[in-house]
């Protein structure tokens, strides 16, 4: 029986899941803050903000408030893990018991450095299901083949999510290792900026992969000592998303990245642009101190992004490490 599935979010991403799994639900609310855009999606089924010439399901409904979400199973949060608080304890209020949620936010909490499935299990008492892969929403938009790893302790709750998810061109992996699947997704923005620094001082591509390789072991060695398991970065959470994220210009990190390491500085406030990897730089870097663990690709990124450190002298001391 196909079930009412919600997303929070109507950008990029969300209205790139959206049109994915329309077809595997019954009704689809889609909760956008600009009631422009829902009343696009109604009227027109189009989000021309996003994909102007992307036709949009028509059993896709668009949303500005959360009245009709006691209606739904399932719940998409496609947010920014800075607003995940806030609006999880809003749908708290709304939502049924049962009812399954999904983050695919990749970053930590900075007040108290918690993953996005620790602050929605807090508020709500119940697991929540992890989503994180090499998900380029513009690809899963236009139907094109996307793979992607969900995790959650309940297993219950994987099956009903995989079944939601899973088309022809939709591969799902799951698993039930929330820390080590999350921290793949909030590692990977430290390597992703890492590797832009990189490309913008116009490293040679042997040394950049060089770094790279340390990057991804230093990983693997993270993420079991914060309790996760080191096998679950060979997944799509892991290999796919770092690769994903490191070597394309359509991630937001790498690109800060590429900017840091010309010697342009970002000022993030002014350009209205989210970048996540900043954030976790500065977590991790405490993360590392506090657990008693160096890691040169944190201490490479922190150095540039938040110390303001030459980046080529900073480059010299990461290669010298090696």
């Amino acid at each position: 029986m196909k079930l009412n599935v919600a997303v929070i979010g109507a950008g990029a991403m969300g209205t790139a899941i959206s049109q994915s799994i329309a077809k595997n639900v019954n009704k689809l609310f889609l909760y956008a803050r600009k009631e422009e855009i829902c009343n696009e999606i109604n009227s027109k089924h189009y989000n021309t903000h996003y994909y102007p010439n992307l036709k949009l399901k028509d059993n896709i409904i668009g949303i500005n408030d959360f009245s009709k979400l006691n209606q739904v199973k399932v719940i998409f949060l496609c947010i920014p893990s800075s607003t995940v608080r806030e609006l999880t304890t809003e749908l708290n209020k709304v939502i049924s018991n049962d009812c399954i949620i999904i983050t695919t936010a990749k970053g930590l909490e900075s007040t108290t450095n918690k993953r996005m499935t620790e602050i929605i299990e807090e508020i709500t008492k119940r697991p929540a299901v992890a989503l994180s892969g090499p998900n380029i929403a513009s690809e899963m938009a236009k139907n094109l083949s996307t793979a992607t790893t969900i995790a959650c302790s309940d297993e219950n709750y994987l099956k009903i999510v995989e079944r939601i998810l899973k088309t022809k061109k939709f591969k799902v992996n799951s698993n039930t290792d929330v820390i080590g699947t999350e921290f793949c997704g909030v590692i990977k923005n430290v390597l992703a900026i890492s590797q832009g620094i990189c490309e913008g001082l116009d490293i040679n591509d042997n040394a950049r992969f060089a770094l790279f390789t340390k990057s991804y072991n230093e990983t693997k060695d993270l993420i079991e000592l914060l309790g996760g398991n080191r096998d679950t970065v060979d997944d799509y959470c892991g290999f796919g998303d770092i690769i994903t994220a490191s070597t394309l210009s359509v991630s937001r990190n790498h690109t800060l990245g590429v900017l840091y390491g010309q010697g342009i500085v970002v000022d993030e406030k002014s350009s209205g642009i989210l970048f996540e990897g900043k954030n976790t730089a500065i977590i991790l870097k405490k993360l590392c101190e506090k657990n008693n663990f160096e890691s040169l690709t944190v201490n490479f990124v922190y150095d540039i992004i938040v110390n303001k450190n030459n980046a080529k002298l900073s480059f010299n001391n990461f290669w010298d490490g090696l």
